[in-house]
């Protein structure tokens, strides 16, 4: 079945770095819309960015200028690229995506922890 595996969270002081990944795999015919979501404890689940297959994107106002996504269809891979990151950034973020096998189904990845603070 399919699966959305992200890595590349960690812990990282104000100011610094860090890019994220998310793999899709099994049996995967095309992957349409890629998104990137956070959610901080007691808050809602909210999208950050989201790229189409042809790679056009959009992002939450609160991180434009910062975070850049981006993807490689070839390896069904979406990428979060997050610069000056701020403590109010730490969250769980999720991958999510839409992936055709025989029908379009929405699937969510575990989620990796971002802590940003010194």
């Amino acid at each position: 079945q399919v699966q959305l595996v992200e890595s590349g969270g960690g812990l990282v002081q104000p100011g610094g770095s860090l890019r994220l990944s998310c793999a899709a795999s099994g049996g995967i015919f095309d992957i349409g819309i890629m998104r990137w979501y956070r959610q901080s404890p007691g808050w809602q689940r909210d999208l950050v960015a989201a790229i189409t297959h042809d790679g056009s994107t959009n992002y939450a106002d609160s991180v434009k200028g910062r975070f850049t996504i981006s993807r490689d269809n070839a390896k069904n891979t979406v990428y979060l690229d997050m610069n000056s990151l701020k403590p109010e950034d730490t969250a769980v973020y999720y991958c999510n995506a839409d992936v055709r096998i025989a029908t379009l189904i929405n699937y969510w990845g575990q989620g990796t922890q971002v802590t940003v603070s010194s």
